[in-house]
């Protein structure tokens, strides 16, 4: 088991290497340094053994998700919170051989009978494990959002380009064949020239509670581990495990919680492959006074020179459904594509269908599991190619980033008046109208839940703009929140 002291180290000696180009012995990536040394460990017909990090949560879907891939052994467990491997008791008692549980994660990697990390920890985590699992010659499997920062997800996908491994995000949209589907016929041009995505995220998430004293910790919980890189300061909440998502000293938010699977999909139905080159976001954590600092209403706008993509989560009681006037029905977790001669609209993980103007249904797809996602990553882990994957790291660091770009803008904002819009402009009338729409729909919301603005401030963010070539805003104050500091111990390793 590695300590604090032996971490520390290892961060050291990896820069080392960068600057220096020097091999030293007993560093974890040393057998992992070159993409020659990433070929698969196992042969085409072996099964390729897996260990889940993070039970709670998605580890569940993680979980069940290997135990029913036939290309696949789930050896190996791990939680830091020793509570969580009761509830798979039943689950393993009939194997025949029950994966193992560690409460430490890092004895995983060190383990070389192991292929592939298969990552659904609390967000702050993601990208340090992913690294660090990629530097011990895992493959890697990882919960969306893959990152916590804007430059944690390239520092993710330069590691596995450098050290030749196989890395997958965790929204499994992307191998829905309903889904796949449908992005094809938009970008087949069967509904005209797409400018305009919509990513919606009407989820009601209640509050967490307000209370004045640290949450307390489960039985045997080791705590440092489960900060990690985040502070080891003990939350001030009633709950330690979930509500991380909403104290984003270890959360990103709705935006960067369920909106990571919508703002992924509206990105690819607008072929988008680098970043936005402005961005702006309003809202706040509206409606009720707790312990979250996240917002949980929030509208966020990204254009590109000839494209907008409109992400909007809404977390309180959903006292209207909205459709936007369109004939896909009520929306509530959905995206919207906009085209020059029709629109097509996914209401779910797994279906789509499209209309004409004219309200004519030009066509239906559905079908799909989660299973498949993971298919997929086990296809690209057997052929070595990221290219086979359908959510590659550097495409999950694009989706995952724009909910990282929106919260900087509104963590830079100023407080106003409910109705209080930004002055961004868009182009194209399409553009324009969805926008006006989409604005006086969210704040219709937002009254009907009788937010009061002085109990719970709503803020107009601050316009942001990016280079998509070096990911860095010309804002210096923004520039400081794409990254984080990262606990002595707990480095993340540039590539």
């Amino acid at each position: 088991m590695h300590d604090l002291h032996e971490l520390s180290r290892r961060t050291f000696v990896e820069q080392a290497l960068a600057t220096a180009a020097v091999s030293l012995a007993g560093m974890r990536a040393t057998a992992a340094e070159a993409p020659a040394a990433a070929a698969a460990r196992v042969g085409p017909n072996d099964k390729l053994r897996v260990a889940v990090i993070g039970l709670n949560g998605r580890g569940g879907s993680h979980v069940g998700n290997w135990l029913d891939n036939p290309d696949a052994d789930l050896v190996a467990v791990s939680d830091c919170d020793p509570n969580t491997q009761a509830r798979y008791e039943s689950r393993f008692q009939d194997m025949p051989h029950a994966p193992r549980f560690e409460k430490d994660f890092r004895r995983l990697l060190d383990d070389d009978a192991i292929d592939i990390i298969s990552i659904a920890t609390p967000n702050h985590w993601h990208a340090l494990m992913t690294v660090w699992a990629m530097q011990a010659g895992k493959d890697v499997y990882v919960e969306k959002p893959c990152s916590y920062t804007v430059e944690e997800g390239r520092i993710m996908t330069n590691h596995a380009r450098r050290l030749g491994r196989i890395c997958q995000m965790g929204a499994q949209s992307r191998s829905m064949p309903g889904m796949r589907d449908t992005l094809a016929f938009v970008h087949g041009g069967k509904i005209g020239e797409v400018k305009v995505a919509h990513a919606l995220c009407y989820k009601r998430r209640k509050s967490i509670g307000l209370v004045d004293t640290p949450a307390p910790l489960p039985a045997g919980l080791d705590f440092d581990l489960w900060a990690g890189p985040a502070p080891a300061v003990v939350p001030i909440r009633e709950r330690l495990h979930y509500d991380w998502h909403w104290d984003l000293r270890t959360g990103n938010g709705d935006l960067g919680n369920q909106n990571p699977h919508e703002i992924d999909k509206a990105r690819w139905g607008l072929g988008k492959q680098e970043l936005p080159k402005r961005v702006v976001s309003v809202g706040g954590r509206l409606g009720y006074v707790d312990n979250g600092d996240a917002a949980n209403s929030q509208l966020t706008l990204f254009a590109w020179d000839d494209a907008l993509l409109i992400s909007e989560v809404r977390g309180l009681e959903i006292t209207e459904e909205e459709d936007f006037g369109l004939k896909a029905g009520p929306l509530r977790v959905a995206n919207i594509w906009w085209g020059t001669e029709g629109y097509a609209v996914s209401p779910n993980y797994r279906t789509g269908v499209a209309f004409d103007y004219d309200g004519n249904e030009l066509g239906k797809w559905e079908g799909g599991s989660d299973q498949l996602h993971f298919a997929n990553f086990v296809k690209g882990v057997r052929s070595r190619k990221h290219e086979d994957l359908h959510l590659d790291i550097e495409d999950g660091h694009l989706s995952s980033a724009l909910a990282h770009l929106g919260n900087v803008s509104w963590k830079l904002g100023e407080a106003a008046d409910l109705g209080s819009r930004p002055d961004f402009a868009v182009a194209g009338e399409a553009a324009s109208k969805a926008v006006v729409d989409t604005f006086a729909s969210f704040e219709k919301h937002l009254q009907a839940n009788d937010v009061n603005v002085t109990e719970t401030p709503y803020a107009v963010g601050r316009e942001l703009s990016i280079d998509p070539v070096t990911e860095r805003s010309s804002d210096a104050e923004a520039n400081q929140l794409f990254g984080k500091e990262y606990r002595q111990g707990y480095e993340l390793p540039k590539a």
